[in-house]
């Protein structure tokens, strides 16, 4: 029951600054020119969005770092921890906050990417090349840290309980990084929709804080519900029609923080579930241009990700948020009904 209320003071604490930060942002934004270039590969009833201000992911990153911090000090001061599932509180703080420091690394590339674009001038910001670089760099990184000061290669699955790859921890820890540098570039592709990542990451983090508390794990309580109310507080500025964007700087912030919450409770199995409808997104890019090369042109979507394909047949972006995000919840519902048979 405490940990639940200092749940709540995190998502209140990350809501409040994330939706005041926007107040003093946007006009900074504006007055500093740093408006979204629209790509015409896009939907063309999207060019009436140009100039609308980009990196408006910094008002949730800074929201979920400060909660988190304050938060998790006072939990740790005053709060009643319990510690079932034989990892000591202490270790897993230190991974929440070097799980947390990974997304703030994301959120950084974000960051320099989005820079390029809108001051640079260069459309198309940090080359693939670069961008994957860094990005495989920081998960290689925190899965060392991981590796050696966190939880080894001992890892929580839900019907067989604590589990150690043993002889196998490279392989593990080579999936770990592929699927974290995979998630964060799904969450990344599924923004193009005002509010659609934003209200999907907010039911990912409701869920996973649903999970960390089950799982009696209060720093990946605190963090998620710090994530969800951060989110919630952005989506005031962000619904449609949109007063800012997210940018790179806050959608490769939210896939690295996705991948946060599941490693630092240290149940990175739930992470492919819960990132579902991010990995259905990366998976009809791959699909198009895959059908596109094999039959010399034709297309398997109107167009990709799959949420413009849904544009495209007539549906407005309000319905694809409520449409998706449904999807998320069903998701998150089941994922946790598994959780839950599984102790």
């Amino acid at each position: 029951m405490l940990n639940g209320i200092w749940a709540a003071l995190a998502a209140v604490i990350a809501f409040a600054i994330s939706a005041t930060v926007g107040k003093v942002l946007i006009p900074a934004l504006h007055k500093l020119k740093y408006g979204q270039t629209i790509l015409d590969i896009g939907p063309s009833w999207h060019k009436k969005k140009e100039g609308t201000p980009t990196m408006g992911g910094i008002m949730f990153i800074i929201a979920i770092v400060v909660s988190t911090a304050v938060v998790t000090t006072c939990l740790a001061l005053f709060g009643s921890i319990y510690e079932p599932t034989g990892y000591s509180f202490g270790k897993e703080v230190f991974m929440m906050i070097v799980s947390l420091a990974m997304a703030f690394l994301y959120g950084a590339v974000g960051f320099l990417d989005d820079y390029i674009k809108v001051v640079k001038k260069r459309n198309l910001g940090l080359t693939a090349k670069q961008k994957l670089g860094f990005q495989f760099g920081i998960a290689i990184a925190y899965v060392a840290v991981n590796a050696f000061f966190g939880y080894g290669s001992k890892t929580y699955i839900p019907f067989l309980g604590t589990v150690d790859f043993g002889s196998f921890a490279i392989v593990y820890y080579i999936i770990s990084v592929i699927v974290i540098v995979g998630i964060v570039n799904a969450v990344n592709l599924a923004d193009g929709i005002d509010g659609l990542v934003g209200s999907e990451t907010f039911f990912v983090a409701l869920f996973y804080m649903i999970v960390a508390s089950i799982m009696s794990s209060p720093a990946t309580t605190v963090l998620s519900s710090a994530i969800a109310g951060g989110c919630l507080g952005f989506l005031i500025w962000n619904f449609n029609p949109a007063k800012v964007f997210m940018g790179d700087t806050g959608s490769l912030f939210l896939g690295g923080a996705v991948c946060a919450m599941a490693f630092a409770m240290n149940m990175p199995v739930i992470l492919i579930p819960m990132a579902l409808v991010y990995i259905i997104e990366m998976l009809s890019v791959i699909l198009q241009v895959s059908y596109f090369k094999l039959t010399h042109g034709k297309r398997l979507f109107k167009m990709s990700p799959i949420h413009h394909h849904f544009e495209k047949c007539g549906w407005s972006e309000t319905k694809i948020v409520v449409v998706f995000s449904s999807f998320t919840v069903v998701v998150g519902i089941i994922v946790t009904a598994l959780v839950i048979l599984g102790l």
